[in-house]
Parts: C-alpha cells; structure tokens; sequence
C-alpha cells in the first residue's frame, strides 16, 4: 500500500496514526489512477497529517486539494 511505505519513509508514526492514514487514503484513492498519483496522495496525506491536521474528516478534506493550495 503506498501509504504505509511513504510514511515508513517520512518517519515515525504510531499503529494508530498510521490506522489513520491508511484510512484516509483508502477514501479519497481512486481505481484509475496511476502509481505515481497514488503516491502524491500519500504524501499529501502525510505532509497534511504533519502539519497538524489530526482529525480524520478534515484530513480527507485538506488531502483532496494539491499542496499548496
């Protein structure tokens, strides 16, 4: 799942952030997209969570926009 190795490699989460995370990317990932898009929502998802965006529904939220946006 891409998810968890991009966040094995953004550093240490808990088994319940890393619940979370797994979570979050199982709602917003779409069937047709391509790995690389899998893995840019990985990181939007991680860079948002390590922003401070702990609540599941807001992270969902702030996860479907492109960084920096």
């Amino acid at each position: 799942m891409p998810i968890r190795r991009t966040a094995e490699r953004a550093g240490v989460f808990t088994p319940s952030e890393i619940a979370l995370l797994g979570r979050v990317f199982d709602r917003l990932k779409v069937n047709a997209q391509s790995d690389h898009e899998r893995e840019a929502l990985a990181s939007r998802i991680i860079a948002n969570f390590m922003a401070g965006i702990e609540d599941e529904d807001n992270l969902v939220l702030a996860s479907k926009r492109p960084l920096g946006r």
